[in-house]
């Protein structure tokens, strides 16, 4: 009878199941925001004659729409519950995934023409209505597609604070989010392959229709731990090992909330809010410039097309070299396992050296001058410790905010987030075009090159300034009653 009493006993792991889905859930989520960068260049711009102003505008406005619904994404999911309110954003999602494909046959009607030839041929006045009209079309899509996306992370972390005891999070944390760099990752091995053989519309409806797949796998697979019937009692225990350290400030919050509504802005009071927001404002940009303009970057600078064997190469390799951010998010475990410290102090340490590693950018236009590759190592490094230190940030709040809270913060930071793309995609949009038309000079770079080596300078120093602005506002750890 004892081997059977040490059996039923046995911690059960359906927490990685969860993590499984939150994993693919994010690479569906990367894969659908890849698709116009990996085809724009290529296969969109000859088309409705855009300008790196026009796809600047589109990526931008996608990113701010993107952080204001993550900002009341947050509340929604808190409301609605994470396996609802998940189902729902991915389904919003993945539609405007696929309205994407019918922009070009809007702009057509629009414009009165009868096949795409018309489009590519127009000149003058033409043109520019082709393009301005266009850009509309794919604004609203991107638009759409920021509506269901701004619920992805608030959805995922709370998700991960039910499932996982707060030395875990950023692990689990780091495993799912690197399901962005899977995205990314099988992105360029598909979607210039399906554009070039179906057309650029069916690569937008075919990875549009993944996360419906997805949404329906959802319902059926999650529950929250308490009751769930596939986690027995030891993984429960495990799961909420962290009660018995914060009970008396559980307690003490629950009474203070049980019936109270907070706004939005009363998480503003906080100065751990600002660390969290100025982290993610500070650095997410950055991720989302790479994301969105790297393809564009190999094409200008050395004229490899996404579409080539040598550009899907660099492109894989990238985000392949991005993978590496798994094992950026066991070492804060490993700290506070040695060290015995409080989470928020080892995730700092964590993060004060994946701040370091982003430097690395600046050698990567240099490096160019030898080789692509050299370029996309330097870059793919610097993705790499972007990942790492996103993941620890995503947790930090966690750590510091109680659970019922733990999609609002995620989604204050992630507007924080979507308001830095916002500018990074502005900047970079105006500033590539600016630079060809003046042949702008700096650091030995001419016309677009010299914005790019611009950017990437600011890319290279951006995480070593938000970890000293977050240090500064959180020198130490602290709950946060709410």
């Amino acid at each position: 009878m004892e081997p059977l009493r040490q059996n039923e006993e046995k911690m059960t792991n359906y927490r990685w199941i969860i993590c499984v889905m939150l994993f693919f859930a994010t690479t569906v989520n990367y894969l659908d925001r890849q698709v116009l960068s990996l085809t724009w260049d290529e296969f969109i711009k000859p088309e409705f004659h855009w300008r790196d102003t026009d796809y600047g505008n589109i990526t931008s406005i996608f990113a701010l729409v993107y952080a204001f619904t993550q900002l009341f994404a947050g509340r929604v999911v808190d409301k609605l519950g994470t396996k609802k309110a998940y189902a729902i954003s991915i389904a919003v999602w993945s539609l405007g995934a696929c309205i994407h494909a019918l922009c070009g046959i809007a702009t057509e009607t629009y414009v009165g023409a009868t096949n795409r030839l018309e489009l590519v041929q127009a000149t003058g006045d033409m043109a520019v209505i082709i393009a301005t009209f266009s850009t509309y079309a794919f604004i609203f899509a991107r638009c759409v597609l920021a509506i269901g996306e701004g619920g992805n992370f608030p959805s995922a972390i709370k998700a991960t604070a039910e499932y996982f005891p707060k030395k875990d999070r950023a692990f689990a944390t780091a495993i799912f989010n690197s399901g962005s760099s899977i995205g990314a990752l099988v992105a360029p091995l598909t979607v210039p392959v399906l554009a070039a053989e179906f057309g650029w519309e069916m690569a937008f409806i075919i990875i549009g229709a993944l996360g419906f797949i997805w949404m329906f796998i959802w319902i059926f697979v999650y529950k929250k731990p308490n009751e769930n019937n596939l986690v027995n009692a030891a993984e429960l225990k495990y799961i909420e090992q962290d009660k018995q350290r914060d009970a008396v400030f559980v307690k003490e919050v629950q009474q203070k909330t049980s019936n109270k509504k907070v706004s939005i802005l009363h998480f503003f009071k906080y100065r751990q809010t600002w660390a969290f927001v100025m982290g993610r404002f500070l650095t997410d940009g950055v991720w989302w410039f790479f994301l969105f303009w790297t393809p564009s970057y190999l094409n200008t600078q050395f004229g490899i097309k996404t579409s080539e064997p040598l550009g899907i190469a660099l492109i894989f390799t990238l985000y392949l070299i991005s993978m590496l951010s798994i094992i950026g998010g066991k070492l804060p475990g490993y700290f506070m396992d040695r060290t015995g410290k409080d989470p928020y102090s080892c995730r700092m340490r964590a993060m004060l050296i994946y701040a370091f590693i982003p430097l690395l950018v600046l050698l990567a236009q240099p490096l160019g001058e030898f080789s692509p590759w050299l370029t996309v190592i330097c870059i793919g490094m610097g993705c790499a410790a972007h990942q790492s230190w996103s993941a620890n940030m995503y947790t930090v709040g966690t750590d510091m905010f109680p659970k019922h809270a733990s999609a609002t913060i995620t989604g204050i930071c992630g507007m924080a987030a979507g308001i830095s793309s916002f500018i990074f995609q502005q900047v970079a949009g105006r500033l590539f075009d600016y630079s060809s038309e003046i042949n702008l000079s700096f650091m030995g770079f001419e016309g677009k090159p010299a914005g790019y080596f611009i950017i990437f300078c600011v890319c290279a120093v951006a995480y070593l300034v938000g970890w000293t602005v977050m240090k500064l506002l959180v020198p130490k750890y602290k709950l946060v009653e709410i």
